[in-house]
């Protein structure tokens, strides 16, 4: 080997890391405005990853609640085809105590139990309907409700307030806060309940009460417009 080969630790002989040091250093400020720009850019992107991490949490809260609503209703309405159709079974219990003649019972007591023991099936029925969330609606005397019940026909009747339930062709039935199946009743037209004057039957009175038999010049009451 050659004597004049420089040694790596010869005088004058220069490394790698001395010479990557001894390189001018770059400008501060283009330094900072391009670590700056960075931070603009790390800043957006974690942002950007926030958002759509929120966005997600609130995505699985809103389909595990809809879960849970949809098994609850499940488990609720679960029965309601079913219920639908046995309600009918109810109804006729009820068409056949009304079938026997009034006062036949009390001369009859062979009928007596009879009728009795149909009654007591009906209201064993009925508990049993209960205890599944299977509620009866007999809305006789109170007001009308459109989403509960369902108007045949109104009848003139001035002794109650107009749109009050006189009368139920069928009885309803509501599973827990769902309508199984509506009220079929008759609604009263009605009017205000005669006052005093009227009552006191003074000669204003009579003479009303003769027009209108005589049908010559009688107005009906307030409320024959109301409709259901």
């Amino acid at each position: 080997m050659s004597d004049e080969t420089m040694k790596p630790n010869a005088p004058g002989a220069t490394s790698g890391a001395d010479a990557t040091s001894s390189a001018p250093p770059s400008d501060p400020v283009q330094e900072a405005e391009r670590l700056a720009a960075e931070v603009d850019t790390l800043q957006g992107q974690i942002a950007d990853l926030t958002d759509r991490l929120l966005r997600a949490h609130a995505e699985m809260d809103n389909t595990r609640k809809r879960a849970e609503r949809e098994r609850e209703e499940t488990a609720k309405y679960a029965i309601s085809k079913f219920a639908r159709d046995i309600v009918a079974v109810a109804d006729n219990f009820e068409r056949a105590v009304q079938a026997v003649p009034a006062g036949a019972t009390e001369q009859d007591p062979v009928l007596n139990s009879l009728v009795e023991g149909v009654r007591m099936t009906e209201r064993e029925f009925l508990n049993v309907l209960e205890k599944n969330g299977v509620r009866r609606i007999v809305p006789k005397g109170e007001p009308f409700n459109p989403h509960l019940h369902q108007a045949m026909m109104e009848a003139q009747n001035p002794d109650v307030a107009p749109g009050t339930i006189v009368e139920v062709y069928q009885a309803g039935y509501v599973i827990d806060d769902r309508v199984l199946r509506p009220a079929m009743v008759v609604v009263a037209k009605g009017g205000p309940k005669p006052g005093p004057a009227a009552e006191a039957g003074g000669e204003t009175g009579l003479s009303g009460q003769a027009e209108g038999e005589d049908g010559s010049s009688s107005q009906p009451p307030p409320g024959n417009d109301n409709t259901v």
